[in-house]
């Protein structure tokens, strides 16, 4: 049985949305990705989650993108460079996520089927649930992006969309915060 998110409990992944990896993804799945992301992010600062960015080697894949990044204006966010595909055999990534003390991970980014699968698959394994939001996740082909989806699922990951996610964040209706994050997703 799938636990419900929690807010107490979970961080926000935004894994690898960089600018020379972004002209080669699948032109569909990154528009969706992106306007999810930013609203994953946009609500995660609202209800408090603390938020990790990676990039994949930027010095060749460059910085994450202006668009990604005018969605953390104002909030607090951990920036970690790393060079593994998965962010979890990276050590500064590893203790940035056990210093925080929360056993709920949410990923958004690119790719589905390499970063995100890798980093996903190596958390779960070191015993933290994972929760995918599969319309805030991109592949450079649509077949990569639905193995990924199908792969994450067969390692016993959680994939919903980013909607479901934050309701099940908000929990309540009618707060001060369900107006606010409610209207990112009007």
């Amino acid at each position: 049985m799938t636990d419900f998110l929690n807010r107490e409990e979970a961080v926000l992944v935004v894994v690898d949305v960089q600018e020379r990896l972004v002209p080669a993804i699948h032109k569909d799945l990154y528009s969706r990705s992106l306007k999810n992301m930013q609203i994953a992010i946009e609500a995660a600062g609202t209800l408090g989650l603390p938020i990790l960015l990676t990039e994949q080697y930027p010095k060749g894949l460059g910085k994450t993108v202006p668009e990604v990044m005018r969605a953390f204006d104002g909030k607090d966010y951990r920036l970690i460079e790393k060079m593994t595909f998965s962010s979890a055999r990276d050590e500064g990534f590893l203790s940035a996520v056990s210093d925080l003390n929360r056993r709920q991970v949410i990923m958004v980014g690119m790719e589905t089927h390499v970063c995100v699968y890798q980093t996903s698959v190596d958390l779960s394994r070191a015993g933290y649930s994972l929760f995918i939001l599969d319309d805030a996740v991109s592949s450079r082909s649509l077949h990569n992006y639905q193995s990924g989806l199908q792969a994450l699922r067969d390692a016993g990951c959680t994939v919903v969309s980013t909607e479901t996610a934050i309701f099940q964040l908000l929990k309540v209706a009618a707060t001060p915060e369900f107006k606010k994050v409610v209207s990112l997703i009007k």
